[in-house]
C-alpha cells in the first residue's frame, strides 16, 4: 500500500517532486511498554521506551490558509483549510493532520498554511502507538514550518487531545509522553498521575524484541471498559477503610490483603494485579539502575503471569509467545505489553542472542499456532525532533 521510503533522503526527494520546494524533516518514534500494565488509568506507573520506527514528515510554507497532506502509506492527498477544522471523527487517517491543527490553534499557536508529506514505518496495528507519534510528528512539522514554539509537555497533551476529540480514542498519556520526551538508550518511569518522569539507562549489551502474535481478539475493547469498572468499584469498596484513596496506587498490598473478604474474588484479583504492578515498576526502575537483567527479567515474567491470572486479559498466542521466548538462551524475561487479548509480546534478551531467538521463536509459534509472526528487534531510541542528517 504507497510507497516505501527508506530514508529521509527519499522523502525529501519525493517532496521536492510533489511540491517544488526543499522540505524541513520532522519524525517522531512508536513504542513498546516495558513493563506497567492497565496501571495509567489508574494513576499507577508505567515504563514505555521510544523504538527505531518513525514517522517522518517533509513539510514546506505555504502562503495561504491551507494544509495541503499527502500520506505516502495511502498514496492520498488531502486539503484543509486552518479556517474550518472541526467537525465530528471520520475514521480516516486525516483526522490527525485536522485534529492536531485544531487542537494547536485553539490553543493560541499561530499557524501558517503548509505542504506536507507524511510517511510512517511504525508498524500499524500491532499496539506500537503508530497514532501517537503520527500526532507529535504532525505537531513538530506544522509549529517548525510556522517558526512556533511549545514547551514540550504542552506538546504531550494537544497531541493526547486531538486523539480523543477528533480521532476518538480516549487514549491514557503514556503514548504521546514517550513520543515527546524520549531518550536514546533509555527506559522512561512515568508517574501517570503527576506526570513526573525518570528516564533509565538501559545496559547497552540488552536488545527489545518485540514478537507480534498477529492477532487481535474481538472482546479486547469490551473487557478493556470491564476491567476499568472492576478497579473503580475496588476503590470505592477499599476507600471506606483507606479514605485517602482516590486510584489503586494510593491503596497497599497490606490493606488489600486486610480487607479482601469485602471484595467480590474478581474485583479482588484486579486490584491485586494493578497494585503490585505498580511495585514491580518501581522495583524494574532500580533493577535497571543496578544493570541487573536477571532481576528486570524476573519482574516481566511476574507482570506476564499477573496480567493472565489476575487481571485476565492475555491470550493463548501471547502465552505461547512469552513460553517459548522464556526458553530461549540470551532471554532475561518477557511478557505481553498493551492491552491484551492479543497484540505483542516485549522480550528483553542479550544482543548476541537476537538472531537464534527470532529463528526459534518463528519456528515454534508456527508449528504451535500455524501464524507466522511478525518479530522486530529494537533499541531505546530518541523521541521525536527535527532531522537534520543533511549537509
Amino acid at each position: 500500500m504507497g510507497k516505501t521510503l527508506s530514508t529521509p533522503e527519499s522523502l525529501e526527494h519525493l517532496f521536492r517532486q510533489e511540491y517544488g520546494t526543499r522540505p524541513r524533516i520532522f519524525r517522531a518514534p512508536g513504542r513498546v511498554n516495558l513493563i506497567g500494565e492497565h496501571t495509567d488509568y489508574n494513576d499507577g506507573f508505567v515504563m514505555p521506551v521510544a523504538i527505531g520506527f518513525d514517522t517522518w514528515i517533509g513539510v514546506g510554507p505555504r502562503p495561504d490558509r491551507i494544509l495541503r497532506a499527502h500520506s505516502t502509506n495511502f498514496s492520498e492527498t488531502l486539503e484543509f483549510s486552518l479556517d474550518s477544522l472541526a467537525g465530528p471523527p471520520r475514521k480516516h487517517w486525516s483526522d490527525f493532520v485536522r485534529g492536531v491543527a485544531s487542537v494547536l490553534q485553539s490553543n493560541g499557536q499561530h499557524l501558517t498554511g503548509a505542504n506536507l508529506m507524511i510517511h510512517g514505518n511504525v508498524p500499524m496495528g500491532a499496539g506500537l502507538s503508530s497514532s501517537a507519534s503520527l500526532e507529535v510528528a504532525i505537531a513538530l512539522a506544522l509549529l517548525g514550518t510556522s517558526e512556533a514554539e511549545a514547551a514540550p509537555l504542552d506538546l504531550v497533551k494537544w497531541c493526547q487531545r486531538a486523539e480523543h476529540e477528533f480521532v476518538g480514542t480516549r487514549c491514557g498519556i503514556m503514548d504521546q509522553f514517550i513520543a515527546v520526551f524520549g531518550e536514546a538508550g533509555r527506559a522512561l518511569m512515568l508517574d501517570c498521575r503527576s506526570l513526573q518522569h525518570e528516564l533509565v539507562q538501559i545496559p547497552a549489551e540488552a536488545r527489545l524484541i518485540i514478537c507480534n502474535s498477529m492477532v487481535k481478539h474481538n472482546l479486547a475493547s469490551g473487557e478493556y471498559n470491564r476491567r476499568r469498572a472492576d478497579c473503580e468499584a475496588g476503590v470505592g469498596i477499599l476507600r471506606k477503610h483507606v479514605p485517602e484513596a482516590k486510584a489503586l496506587r494510593d491503596v497497599s498490598l497490606d490493606n488489600l490483603e486486610r480487607y479482601r473478604r469485602e471484595l467480590p474474588d474478581v474485583i479482588y484479583r484486579r486490584c491485586r494485579h494493578v497494585i503490585s504492578e505498580n511495585h514491580r515498576v518501581s522495583h524494574a526502575a532500580s533493577a535497571l539502575q543496578s544493570k541487573d537483567l536477571h532481576q528486570f527479567g524476573r519482574l516481566m515474567r511476574e507482570s506476564h503471569h499477573s496480567l493472565r491470572d489476575d487481571y485476565e486479559v492475555s491470550c493463548h498466542e501471547l502465552d505461547i509467545l512469552v513460553e517459548i521466548a522464556c526458553e530461549c538462551d540470551g532471554v532475561y524475561g518477557s511478557r505481553m505489553t498493551g492491552g491484551g487479548f492479543g497484540g505483542c509480546t516485549i522480550t528483553v534478551a542479550k544482543a548476541e542472542s537476537a538472531n537464534a531467538f527470532q529463528e526459534i521463536v518463528s519456528t515454534r509459534y508456527k508449528e504451535q499456532t500455524g501464524i507466522t509472526p511478525a518479530i522486530y528487534v529494537c533499541s531505546a531510541s530518541q523521541g521525536g525532533g527535527e532531522w537534520l542528517g543533511r549537509g
